[in-house]
């Protein structure tokens, strides 16, 4: 007996310790959580990044729109022995001959016509930039559907702590009477021991749905990037936006659905490939010109010192004849790759629409269920409060009112449940549509 009670005085102390400590936490709001995680996530700053660089590369130069000019300087020295016969039969005869040479100056290249490749190069880098802003905002809208997942999760799970508390409370209750009616003799001690095997499971079951809660809190920490320790409350209802529309839905993931997007500009990067590669069958035109010095010095030379300095220029034009049907097959290969662009787009557009219409059917069985579930709340507890005081004249028995009481439990789960699901549809058929809003 002291045993039991001991244990019973611990899981007692360990909750009355949560929930003080929980008393001292910092409340943390939906919105506070999720302006913490956009200024601190991983891949959110990532995503930053690869959309800068795309920005960053579009440019004429990077299309190759512009010239290329280099400047360059060389500079050659030896030292030779020279020995010279000459055709009157003198010698000439030259020891450490120091030969000395520079040669500096600036060359510009620059093509001018290319088969219209650097214009579809252009086209390419814009492409790419408007994906990395479309990847940026879907990263931005994923991030804040974890969050609110993550955080209704822990609403929902302290939802559930409460329910195990007042499960306890009425178990506890149920223990007292039980020890009343025996020291009065009108119940055995079996009941004793089954009013306290009863009151140590729900306490067990509060203990391990705590450890669950904890577990939680540490996953929307490590979202919003902080100390994976960081204690805080979070708010005690879940309201579900009861007024979205599924043909809505389905015309904002048309126009705003980030993956229907990104499928869409490949398509249009696979019609710029294909012209990239038409470009070669197009002449090449390139013009060049520079400014060079020279300046050489030569002790056993017919010339002893040259200088020489002055612009040179030139035209350069290339087309290619014949390529061993290589230019055939790249365009085959390119018309291909348009080909299966367009068939993943439809594809995309159609896994979309299938995941809307199943979340939405998720969505309104869970707004059903939740007023299925309040209602059901409200009698199962009447039945309970009934049970108690029966049990307490000894009208029923305790698993009639153990039962009464797992029914109550049952029936706020069930409407805890609902209520989550609901709001995890409702946040994810807004993040398809990218119109997730916290404000």
């Amino acid at each position: 007996m002291k045993v039991r009670l001991s244990l019973s005085l611990i899981t007692a102390c360990l909750i009355l310790t949560g929930n003080l400590h929980a008393q001292d936490t910092t409340m943390l709001t939906i919105k506070d959580a999720v302006e913490i995680a956009l200024k601190n996530n991983y891949n959110i700053r990532l995503s930053q990044n690869n959309a800068a660089i795309a920005k960053n590369n579009v440019t004429p130069g990077a299309a190759g729109m512009l010239p290329v000019v280099n400047g360059q300087f060389t500079s050659s020295n030896s030292i030779q022995d020279t020995r010279q016969i000459r055709a009157d039969n003198s010698i000439n005869a030259i020891n450490n001959a120091n030969n000395t040479g520079t040669n500096y100056g600036a060359n510009l290249n620059w093509t001018v016509f290319d088969g219209f490749g650097m214009f579809a190069n252009y086209d390419a880098l814009k492409q790419r930039n408007n994906l990395g802003q479309v990847l940026l905002r879907d990263t931005v809208q994923a991030t804040i559907a974890s969050v609110l997942s993550s955080y209704y999760d822990l609403v929902n799970q302290n939802e559930q702590l409460k329910a195990l508390r007042g499960a306890i409370a009425i178990s506890r209750v149920q223990l007292r009477y039980a020890n009343d009616k025996f020291k009065v003799g009108r119940v055995s001690r079996l009941d004793v021991l089954n009013a306290e095997v009863n009151y140590n499971t729900d306490t067990a079951n509060y203990i391990t749905q705590l450890q669950a809660y904890k577990t939680s809190q540490i996953k929307l920490n490590q979202l919003m990037i902080r100390d994976l320790q960081s204690q805080f409350k979070v708010a005690d209802t879940i309201v579900v936006d009861q007024k979205l529309l599924l043909g809505d839905i389905l015309n904002q993931a048309q126009n705003q659905n980030p993956a229907i997007i990104a499928s869409e500009i490949n398509k249009r990067l696979a019609e710029i490939s294909l012209k990239q590669v038409q470009s070669t069958r197009y002449p090449q035109v390139a013009v060049n010109g520079g400014y060079t010095v020279n300046n050489s010095n030569t002790p056993a030379g017919f010339t002893k010192i040259q200088k020489s300095n002055g612009w040179s220029y030139g035209l350069t034009a290339t087309i290619n004849i014949f390529d061993g049907f290589n230019q055939w097959r790249r365009e085959r290969n390119a018309k291909l790759q348009m080909n299966s662009a367009g068939i993943y787009n439809d594809q995309t557009k159609l896994d979309v629409n299938a995941q809307i219409n199943t979340l939405y059917a998720s969505y309104l069985t869970g707004l059903d269920l939740i007023k299925l579930g309040q209602s059901n709340v409200v009698i199962a507890k009447r039945n309970l409060d009934i049970s108690l005081e029966k049990y307490k004249i000894g009208n029923i028995t305790p698993l009639e009112i153990r039962e009464a009481q797992r029914n109550y439990l049952d029936a706020q789960s069930k409407f805890f449940a609902a209520q989550y699901q609901s709001k995890i549809a409702e946040i994810t058929l807004k993040q398809i549509t990218a119109t997730i809003n916290i404000d």
